[in-house]
């Protein structure tokens, strides 16, 4: 019994500290494009803060985290390290803002698609994710049918 005890003080409980993933969608590419964006909301109902550090999807190469900054006039993306999750908070990755950089794309994406990404968390662990495929250009998220 204090075997059981003693494990359970020493083994991280990953329950306590996940993170719930709502609204993933990204845009269908034209032939040829290399490169997706994808976007979605981060929810921490965890009283402890955490970090999205990366993320990883077969239908790249791989998945970057990118910020959009204004410089000037010229709107540019930069690469980041991460993002911060405010513990009972929410973090929200839109355009023109935080984002997902799909790289190197395996095949492009078409309206419809659904495509599986697995993100990475200091506290939460790995997370798995279906971005919703939206129109080529679409402006914001797709609409869920049924939902």
């Amino acid at each position: 019994m204090r075997f059981v005890l003693t494990l359970l003080l020493i083994v991280p409980l990953k329950a306590f500290a996940q993170v719930q993933i709502e609204d993933a969608w990204t845009r269908a590419t034209p032939p040829g494009a290399k490169t997706a964006v994808g976007y979605l909301v981060i929810r921490n109902p965890s009283a402890t803060p955490d970090r999205l550090v990366g993320a990883r999807s077969a239908a790249a190469a791989r998945v970057e985290t990118h910020v959009t900054l204004k410089d000037g006039d010229v709107m540019r993306m930069r690469q980041v390290k991460g993002y911060d999750i405010p513990a009972q908070g929410s973090f929200e990755l839109k355009p023109g803002g935080a984002h997902l950089m799909f790289v190197d794309l395996e095949r492009p994406f078409k309206e419809g698609d659904r495509i599986a990404a697995t993100l990475r968390f200091e506290k939460a662990g790995e997370v798995r994710v279906e971005f919703q495929v939206g129109r080529l250009g679409a402006p914001a998220k797709p609409h869920s049918h049924g939902h």
